[in-house]
């Protein structure tokens, strides 16, 4: 079992805890296990620590403790060997803290209905912390945040009785890149990115994550790495608005923006691809660059960019539901009244995620201009809409609807069948990409 004692002095903690780490001795915890905290749990116990998950939600810790995954990219053929053999348990207990060596803090960080951050969940999470921490230990944070959320929040929290930062505790931050549903890159082949308070907390936190994932990118100071992350889904949410704002010039203009955007992917050089879709969802791309813009504005700059393109994105339901609203019109049938059936509800492609879905937005918009709607979706049994709960159809639901919407293009669906049994499709994800059919209306 790990070392439970920490009776070291302050002048060698660090010393200590870098032996623990190097030696798979330290008692790593993970406050959060969701999307992020268990599959980042999973892999230190894979790699031969005692990991210990702490979470308020009773049920997951539970589940956790079941060996029963409720993570997609974490099969429970995983999870329970670990959770059998010790190396990984969860807890709803803050106390166990006193015995950690490690802790990374993966809690949510959503935005406030007024587009600022809301910190409320790592400042509780950090206090609760505070009250069991203890000297020789590694704190790294992994919840997106901006720039100096580490040094001008956390840190307050954890340097109390006399404790030094790169002395006799360690704090980081290292942003999570975990992407839901990819196959081929996961929490353990994703590269690493961490930044320290000192120099001496970079090389802790690039040791400890040295010791279980395949490549660690340190860099010189937390907000470098707070601003990484933040650059990351900018970028993504940007070129996305941009796109989008081209699908909605080439639907005016009659050109198909997909033939248009797989001829400009031939060049080798100069251009990334980016799709158009319903509108952004996801706890990230959506919401980490709010995060920039509300930073930027505290340092007297302007985020034209980032507002722009999320205005951009944020009218996509509407001109998905304009689209719907214009095939139902050439077939002669109006929105009110007219059986609608949505395809896939989960934010992206082959997982269960719903948060900030642009499916809800548009199936919103639909019901309040009297659509009748149903959907299918895999891996979404149910969901809640303005009062009304829904439960999942099977895909054969389709051929009773007047308008199907391919909203989140899943692997699982038969498109080809779809294409057969449906009167008209509205395909927002060039699901039936190759394919002629007076059927279908594109994006």
């Amino acid at each position: 079992m790990p070392d439970s004692q920490h009776s070291t002095t302050p002048a060698s903690a660090a010393l200590t805890l870098a032996e623990k780490i190097r030696g798979k001795r330290a008692h790593v915890g993970v406050v959060g296990l969701g999307y992020v905290g268990l599959p980042l749990a999973v892999e230190f116990a894979r790699a031969g620590f005692h990991v210990t998950g702490i979470d308020v939600s009773a049920e997951k810790v539970a589940r956790v403790n079941a060996g029963d995954s409720y993570v997609g990219d974490i099969p429970s053929a995983v999870l329970a060997p670990l959770v059998q053999s010790g190396h990984l348990r969860a807890t709803t207990g803050f106390e166990v803290v006193a015995d950690l060596d490690t802790i990374n803090i993966c809690v949510p960080t959503p935005l406030r209905k007024t587009k600022d951050p809301d910190m409320s969940f790592i400042v509780s999470s950090c206090q609760e912390i505070a009250r069991f921490f203890h000297a020789g230990t590694l704190v790294i944070l992994e919840s997106t945040t901006y720039p100096g959320t580490t040094d001008e929040l956390v840190l307050p929290l954890l340097a109390k009785n006399g404790l030094e930062v790169g002395r006799d505790f360690f704090l980081c931050f290292s942003p999570e890149r975990v992407d839901p549903g990819n196959p081929k890159y996961q929490t353990v082949n994703i590269p690493k990115v961490v930044g320290g308070c000192t120099p001496a907390c970079t090389e802790m936190g690039r040791e400890f994550y040295a010791q279980a994932l395949e490549h660690v990118v340190p860099v010189s100071s937390t907000q470098v790495a707070e601003m990484v992350k933040l650059l990351e889904n900018t970028f993504r949410m940007i070129n996305i608005g941009l796109v989008n704002e081209i699908a909605m010039m080439c639907d005016r203009m009659q050109i198909n923006v997909w033939e248009v955007i797989d001829a400009a992917a031939t060049k080798p050089f100069g251009f990334m691809p980016f799709y158009p879709g319903p509108g952004l969802g996801g706890h990230c791309i959506p919401i980490d660059p709010f995060y920039l813009s509300w930073k930027s504005k505290q340092a007297g700059i302007e985020a034209r960019f980032i507002e722009l393109a999320g205005y951009i994105n944020g009218q996509m339901p509407h001109f998905v539901v304009d689209k719907v609203q214009g095939a139902l019109n050439d077939a002669g049938k109006p929105v009110k009244g007219s059986k609608i059936h949505v395809m896939g509800v989960a934010y992206k492609r082959n997982i269960d995620d719903m948060r900030e879905s642009p499916a809800l937005d548009v199936m919103l918009l639909l019901q309040r201009r009297g659509g009748k709607l149903t959907y299918s979706d895999p891996h979404v049994p149910e969901l809640h809409l303005d009062g009304v709960n829904l439960k999942a159809e099977p895909e054969t639901a389709a051929a009773d609807a007047d308008c199907v919407v391919v909203v989140t293009d899943h692997t699982a669906f038969d498109y080809a069948a779809l294409l057969e049994r449906s009167r008209l499709i509205v395909d927002t994800r060039n699901a039936l990409k190759g394919i002629a059919s007076p059927k279908i209306v594109r994006l």
